[in-house]
């Protein structure tokens, strides 16, 4: 173990070297909202503690990592390290099929691609204003945060948007990945809620990944978010895992 060598390659990467061979690799990530996320690759639990030690030494807490809920092993690692379980987020995977939503009253979709740039970046920062004024971007997905400069617009050609009485008033985010695709975003204007907007949203996603040969989607929840959980059961998803992020501040 002494031959181990931990060296700060890069501003975002670490690596533990033995012999000339790389043995472990660690990882930071800059996410947008100021949250620091780190990972750590490696086999030996050693090397493990070394390096992620290395890593921690160099970086300002508060300090957050992503584990399986069901990996006590990386758990009970990142635990010795300080680290203790911030939030759980559920692992969905959605079904696609030949389904027409069901549109209330006054709501028309625009389908990924076709919405105006200027209402549609309006309508993500509006949502994300008031998603932050209430639970708080922290129990979202940690890849769904906004971007530095109110710049939260990832794509405009992956959302598709309700729009009610002339109105944008919600919208979806769909990236297609391989035979699947990750819903990662769906949100709702707050006064256009309970209105069955949401539900028409994602059933319309569903049915054009159908169209388009994908027959499955999956979604990350936090396990707070009971009306999110609903309404992605109500559409027949099911659990497939789950995740914890860890916290060290």
């Amino acid at each position: 173990m002494d031959t181990v060598h931990i060296t700060r390659v890069a501003e975002t990467r670490w690596e533990a070297v033995d012999d000339g061979r790389i043995i472990g690799e660690g990882d930071v990530s800059h996410r947008p909202d100021g949250r620091l996320f780190v990972s750590v690759d490696v086999w030996q639990d050693a090397v493990f503690d070394r390096l992620a030690t290395a890593m921690l030494d160099g970086l300002t807490a508060p300090l957050h990592t992503l584990v399986g809920a069901d990996d006590h092993e990386l758990t009970a690692k990142w635990e010795r390290l300080g680290f203790t379980p911030g939030r759980r987020e559920w692992e969905y995977v959605l079904p696609t099929g030949p389904v027409t939503p069901q549109l209330p009253e006054g709501v028309t979709i625009l389908p990924a691609g076709q919405a105006e740039e200027a209402p549609l970046r309006a309508l993500d920062r509006a949502v994300r204003e008031e998603v932050e004024a209430t639970v708080g971007w922290r129990t979202m997905p940690a890849e769904v945060l906004p971007r530095p400069a109110g710049d939260t617009l990832v794509d405009p050609s992956k959302y598709a948007v309700a729009v009610r009485n002339g109105a944008y008033a919600g919208l979806i985010r769909v990236v297609p990945v391989r035979s699947r695709a990750r819903i990662g975003l769906l949100a709702v204007r707050a006064g256009q809620r309970r209105h069955g907007i949401g539900r028409a949203l994602l059933t319309h996603a569903l049915g054009a990944l159908h169209r388009d040969g994908i027959d499955s989607a999956w979604a990350e929840v936090d396990e707070t978010n009971m009306a999110a959980i609903t309404l992605v059961e109500g559409v027949g998803a099911r659990r497939s895992g789950s995740y914890l992020e860890l916290v060290r501040h």
